[in-house]
């Protein structure tokens, strides 16, 4: 076995997406390859990995179930004298990392906010924050692109929040440290979970005062937040309108865009991200040093990265850049001009 991939869980449309994309990508090589999921576990992760070391792999290429839990996966592996890629979500507090393909997510929370101050009008808009998972090192990193952005429309009063109070708190700081971030994450964390993300926005909006809402500006981190948070919103009746921020342009919130219920989502190609995972994975089977654009410090180490471009689609560009370039089938969609 050269290559072995473990993916977080198959219950988040965007890694059964990705897996797909693996195949495809995988399917015209020599390369032999065994793709697991962890199902939001982190035994069940360095159970896959043990299961993948005990094949003879080569090159492991893991996107965390959770960045801590998983330096031990990683561990193992480097043990064995197989290179570590980390994928999407970076492996944290080891040196057992070897590379790590990732999109820019400073830019993601960036690309979001600015979305959200381009639409923004006057003073005093209502803004609602919410964030992944504190176990996801993505989940900060999104957040401080955001707030890089964010931060001086609500210190110029452009924007006031409404549903934490640790950021109302932080709010004249343009730059938060990990423990300042960790705070807010920890009274709007959505754990990457509907459910949860969802139950929060309905807690936020019954707490809210009527003057509270109107016309609000919400900060979702991802599609599957984004999509329950727009539904709690939308059902209101004291939120006149919503302007909603996504990521990862999963086919139900494309859908969503067209239909004017999401404002945005920001298209992480993902076809991209798993050929710059594979050109890697090749270049190590070959004994080559894989090319890189960046570092990122996971508390141990600065890990050599590729990053990857991303794309901020909403209703005027979901054709051309989700369609046109063939990544979705326009048969997938209803109403899309």
């Amino acid at each position: 076995m050269d290559v072995g991939i473990v993916l977080p869980t198959k219950d988040e449309p965007r890694w059964v997406q990705d897996e797909t994309r693996f195949k495809e990508a995988l399917k015209d090589t020599d390369y032999s390859v065994e793709i697991l999921f962890s199902q939001g576990s982190s035994a069940k992760e360095k159970e896959n990995v043990d299961a993948l070391i005990a094949k003879g792999i080569k090159v492991l290429i893991i996107c965390p179930h959770d960045g801590n839990a998983a330096a031990a996966a990683a561990e193992a592996a480097k043990k064995e004298g197989i290179k570590v890629i980390s994928y999407d979500r970076l492996i944290t507090n080891t040196d057992a990392v070897d590379y790590y393909v990732t999109f820019d997510s400073i830019a993601v929370g960036e690309a979001q906010a600015q979305y959200l101050v381009d639409k923004a009008k006057g003073k005093g808009n209502p803004l609602y924050l919410y964030a992944g998972a504190a176990s996801d090192n993505n989940a900060f990193l999104f957040f401080e692109g955001a707030w890089n952005v964010l931060q001086p429309k609500i210190a110029d009063g452009t924007f006031v929040i409404k549903n934490s109070s640790e950021a109302v708190a932080l709010q004249n700081k343009p730059k938060l440290t990990r423990d300042e971030m960790a705070r807010i994450i920890g009274q709007i964390t959505t754990n990457w979970d509907f459910n949860e993300a969802k139950r929060r926005a309905e807690d936020n909006l019954t707490a809210a005062k009527k003057e509270d809402k109107g016309n609000v500006f919400i900060l979702a981190p991802n599609d599957g937040t984004a999509r329950a948070i727009a539904d709690a919103f939308a059902a209101d009746k004291d939120v006149t309108s919503y302007v909603v921020t996504g990521q990862d342009a999963e086919k139900a919130s494309v859908q969503y865009i067209i239909d004017g219920k999401q404002s945005m989502t920001v298209f992480k190609d993902v076809r991209t991200l798993v050929k710059d995972a594979i050109a890697m994975a090749k270049d190590l089977l070959q004994g080559k040093e894989p090319e890189t654009t960046g570092t990122y410090n996971n508390g141990k180490i600065d890990v050599k990265a590729k990053q990857t471009e991303v794309i901020v689609v909403d209703k005027n560009n979901v054709k051309e850049a989700l369609i046109d370039s063939g990544y979705y089938n326009a048969s997938d969609f209803t109403g899309i001009q």
